[in-house]
């Protein structure tokens, strides 16, 4: 069933035609169409990362006007702020669902109730929100983060006992994604799970990449530059692994399935997994951002009455070298 919002705004304009004479049979005007369609605020985190702007394509071919929709698309630039003065410009402007990729998971509460209040179901896109009441989203899609950590920590245990270092020192440097994002504390909790219940694994360093290559560059450089000892990256996406190869390979270090130093990714986009291919990159755990048909079979649930699972995980693999080939690639959406 169709929000009572917009049923108001369309027998608006049914009055407005009768007012005027229009007579039954007459064919809708353009504006007349558009109060059909379902209107769809969507605030993206920004375009950080290649992953990032394969999600937002993904909502925007979703929500087309040959599907019944109008998109309004809002890019906060990686700025919490930013999100939250769209979600309430949103509310102003009525739109009939609210779509949110936020920053970080606290801080909602406030404007998620004034959303409720309006009437405005919000879908939860990627990284998830904590609030008090979690009836303030209607609901979340998007990954197991923790799960992507614990995937890339049993790779890793695995992998090391294939080469017979299982029982070595091992200096891992953790390059974090955006401090506060689903997906940085996720897979934080998986590394540092790893590290647990592995003594000889040593945390060499914590570096904020934030999810970008330009400053993972930075980042790692500048550690490798001390000299640290170094057998492990661990990255928290494709564009922080770019990143690192981009140092190491500054640096003479020697990385990848031939190399020294273990690269461990996060995302699996193209790029990301042409560089496993290619043995540059050992480890790339797959997060799809391919969310846009996702969201839309919740709104349409939404749309028939009817309640949708409130936390949706979508189910993702792993890939090496040895699982890849260059066909697969060719054929990936992102």
């Amino acid at each position: 069933m169709r929000p009572v919002k917009r049923w108001k705004r369309a027998a608006a304009l049914v009055c407005a035609a009768l007012m005027l004479g229009a007579c039954a049979q007459k064919e809708p005007d353009a504006e007349e169409k558009d109060e059909n369609l379902i209107v769809v605020g969507f605030s993206e985190v920004g375009a950080e990362s290649d992953w990032r702007v394969a999600n937002t394509e993904s909502m925007k071919n979703t929500f087309v006007e040959e599907k019944g929709y109008e998109l309004m698309f809002h890019d906060a630039k990686q700025k919490q702020d930013s999100q939250i003065a769209a979600i309430r410009n949103y509310i102003l402007q009525e739109v009939d669902y609210i779509v949110l990729a936020p920053v970080v998971e606290v801080g909602w509460d406030e404007v998620l109730m004034e959303a409720k209040d309006a009437g405005i179901p919000v879908i939860v896109v990627d990284r998830m929100v904590k609030v008090e009441d979690d009836s303030l989203y209607a609901a979340w899609v998007g990954a197991d983060f923790r799960k992507e950590g614990d995937t890339a920590m049993q790779w890793l245990e695995e992998e090391l006992k294939r080469q017979g270092r299982d029982k070595e020192p091992l200096y891992i440097v953790h390059v974090q994604g955006t401090e506060g994002a689903s997906a940085q504390i996720g897979r934080t909790e998986g590394l540092e799970a790893g590290l647990s219940a592995h003594p000889n694994w040593k945390l060499a360093a914590r570096l904020s990449g934030e999810f970008t290559q330009a400053k993972t560059y930075e980042v790692v450089l500048e550690l490798l530059s001390q000299g640290t000892d170094v057998d492990v990256i661990y990255c928290e996406n494709d564009n922080s692994a770019f990143g690192a190869i981009q140092a190491l390979e500054e640096k003479g270090v020697s990385y990848g399935a031939d190399g020294d130093v273990i690269i461990i990714s996060f995302d699996a986009t193209r790029a990301g997994l042409t560089a496993c291919l290619e043995g540059k990159i050992n480890l790339d755990v797959e997060c799809s951002p391919l969310h846009g048909p996702r969201v839309e079979k919740i709104i349409r649930q939404l749309e028939n009455g009817e309640t949708p699972e409130k936390n949706q995980f979508v189910e993702e693999g792993y890939f090496t070298r040895e699982n890849l080939t260059e066909e697969f690639i060719t054929e990936r959406e992102y």
